[in-house]
């Protein structure tokens, strides 16, 4: 007999196009100020409450393992910086990355990237709504990307391997 009392964890629910971005999703990160500005600054985590927000918008979401990794700061997020003009031209109205790293380091991120307020570097506060839709690796977020057009997941993409291929920017782009 058993003597773990837990709630048992419902299956993950991979997401896929024509699926609704699920209720209650919140992440967390710190909003740009321009008094925060240096890499150096601490501002103060902010809920970021994802299902509200991406209901009325059309949305770019992309996830990575890890803030600062040689993949992701290299291979992943760049094509995302580089393309930013040319994905908002396409009707998006938010670009978000998340990362299992907590505000503070995403926000760093940000900064080092030369990033203000044109994209939303955020964390998937205990990596759930990663492990939500089984798209992780290990106990860091997974690499994927999504579309989600007034709260309609459009795209949604969990890359197969190591490499940035349907996650990267130039596949969203065709799916847009």
């Amino acid at each position: 007999m058993s003597t773990d009392t837990s709630p048992e964890l419902a299956a993950p629910h991979p997401l896929k196009a024509g699926d609704n971005f699920p209720d209650g999703v919140k992440f967390s990160y710190v909003p740009y100020t321009p008094e925060k500005e240096e890499i150096t600054s601490c501002g103060i985590p902010q809920q970021y409450n994802a299902s509200q927000e991406f209901a009325d918008k059309k949305v770019v979401l992309f996830a990575v393992p890890g803030a600062f990794t040689p993949g992701c700061s290299v291979r992943h997020l760049p094509g995302y910086i580089e393309n930013l003009s040319e994905i908002k031209s396409k009707g998006v109205d938010v670009v978000a990355v998340i990362a299992f790293n907590d505000a503070w380091v995403m926000s760093a991120w940000a900064k080092a990237n030369k990033i203000k307020d044109e994209m939303l570097f955020m964390t998937d506060t205990d990596t759930r709504f990663s492990k939500d839709i089984g798209w992780t690796k290990g106990d860091r977020t997974g690499r994927y990307a999504m579309i989600i057009d007034h709260g309609k997941i459009t795209y949604a993409e969990n890359e197969p391997g190591g490499d940035v291929t349907v996650s990267g920017a130039d596949a969203v782009l065709k799916a847009l």
